[in-house]
């Protein structure tokens, strides 16, 4: 047998990797900042707003059709209700925490795969 005659399987190709699109440090940090901004202002409002006489007499409270005008206002008026709307407040200024500690941490480290 020759050399020729042996079969050599064919090596698998590699996936060609498409190149990254490079995307600007100022354009990323500058979204992360609006980011933070937005998130800040949202949860301070969810947080303070419902405890105002502005809430009870806004007119969401009264949506609905006319037999369920009086519970859905009994709901926007209930303390437990309003806890949750400023829970969702405080977790927001959380995300706005969270967020506003990772812009001054900087990019992620890598680790080096064992």
């Amino acid at each position: 047998m020759t050399p020729m005659d042996e079969v050599q399987p064919n090596p698998v190709p590699e996936p060609v990797a498409k190149p990254k699109r490079p995307t600007s440090n100022w354009f990323v940090r500058l979204a992360a900042i609006v980011f933070v901004i937005f998130c800040f202002e949202v949860g301070l409002f969810l947080l303070i707003y419902p405890w105002t006489d502005a809430w009870t007499d806004n007119t969401l409270s009264l949506l609905g059709p006319g037999p369920y005008q009086l519970p859905v206002r009994q709901l926007w008026n209930n303390p437990y209700f309003r806890g949750l709307v400023s829970g969702v407040g405080i977790l927001d200024l959380w995300i706005a925490i969270t967020e506003l500690f990772s812009l001054f941490r900087g990019p992620a480290e890598t680790k080096a795969d064992v």
